[in-house]
C-alpha cells in the first residue's frame, strides 16, 4: 500500500464520483492517514473529528474486505471513536469482524449521494433573497456552523476552528444565506466545486423558520449558481430524512448512490 495518490486513484473513484466526492476531494489535501493499492482499496483519514473515507469496488472479495479491516485495526481506527464512511457490504464485514473482535459497530447513518443535471425552480416562494456571506457576517457564519454541527453532531470542532473556516469562505465566496423580508438570516448553504462537480452542504435553518420554504428556495439558488458556473451539483443527505430528500428532489436532485457511516 502507497501513502500518496496519483491520477490511478482519481481514474478509480471516476466509477463512484457521486458517492465518493468527498473522498476525492480530501485525499490531494493534508491527510493523517493515506492507503492505496491505485486499483481496490483506499483508506482516508483526514483527521478527528472527520470520518475515515473506505473505498472499495463493487465486486469487492472477502479477502479484500478483510484486508481492509485489517488495515483498519492496524492504524489503531478501531479505537477513539472513529466513524467509517463506506460501501454497504463492507459496513456488513466490518460490523461482523468488530464483533468477532469484541468491539461494537453499527450503522449510525445511511446516506443518499444524489446530483442535479437540471435545476427546478420551487412551486412555493419564499419571501426573501439570496446573500452571499461577506465579512460583516462571520460573527453570524460562525453561529450558523456551529448550529449545523452540533444538531448534526458529524464534525464537531471549536469556534475558533468554524471562525478560520468561516474566513475562508468569505474568501471564497462559497457560503449562502437566505435573508427572509425582515432583513433575518434564516438559512444557510455552501457549495464547493472539486472537477467537473460542486457539492451543496452546510444545508440549516434556524429552528424558528422551519417550513416556511427558506432552505428549499436557498438550495435552489445556490445549485443554479453551480450549474451557470459550469458544475454539476451534487450533496449528501441522510437516507432516513425523507422530508428533506423530498425537497432536494422537488428542485431537479436525482438519487445516484448510496453509502452508510459506521461508528
Amino acid at each position: 500500500m502507497d501513502n500518496f495518490a496519483d491520477e490511478r486513484d482519481y481514474k478509480i473513484l471516476g466509477k463512484d464520483k457521486y458517492t465518493f466526492f468527498m473522498l476525492g476531494r480530501i485525499m490531494g489535501g493534508k491527510c493523517e492517514l493515506l492507503l492505496t493499492d491505485h486499483e481496490r482499496l483506499i483508506i482516508c483519514f483526514t483527521g478527528n473529528p472527520y470520518p475515515v473515507w473506505i473505498w472499495t469496488p463493487d465486486d469487492v472479495t472477502e479477502k479484500e474486505k478483510e484486508k481492509a479491516y485489517e488495515l483498519i485495526k492496524e492504524n489503531d481506527l478501531l479505537t477513539g471513536g472513529h466513524t467509517f464512511n463506506l460501501k454497504y457490504d463492507l459496513a456488513d464485514c466490518f460490523i461482523r469482524r468488530a464483533s468477532e473482535d469484541k468491539t461494537v459497530l453499527s450503522v449510525t447513518t445511511n446516506m443518499f449521494a444524489y446530483d442535479c443535471p437540471k435545476p427546478i425552480e420551487p412551486h412555493i416562494y419564499a419571501d426573501g433573497e439570496l446573500h452571499r456571506c461577506a465579512a460583516e457576517d462571520i460573527d453570524e457564519l460562525v453561529e450558523f456552523m456551529d448550529l449545523f454541527h452540533r444538531e448534526t453532531g458529524i464534525d464537531q470542532e471549536s469556534l475558533e476552528a468554524y471562525r478560520k473556516k468561516g474566513e475562508e469562505a468569505i474568501k471564497c465566496g462559497s457560503h449562502f444565506f437566505w435573508r427572509n423580508a425582515k432583513g433575518r438570516n434564516v438559512s444557510i448553504c455552501n457549495f464547493r466545486p472539486n472537477g467537473d462537480l460542486a457539492a451543496v452542504g452546510l444545508v440549516y435553518t434556524r429552528a424558528e423558520y422551519r417550513r416556511k420554504h427558506y432552505a428549499e428556495n436557498l438550495v435552489y439558488h445556490v445549485t443554479k449558481l453551480a450549474t451557470d458556473a459550469g458544475y454539476v451539483p451534487m450533496l449528501y443527505t441522510d437516507a432516513d430524512y425523507t422530508a428533506s430528500n423530498a425537497c432536494y428532489e422537488r428542485i431537479g436532485y436525482v438519487l445516484k448512490g448510496k453509502l452508510c457511516t459506521v461508528g
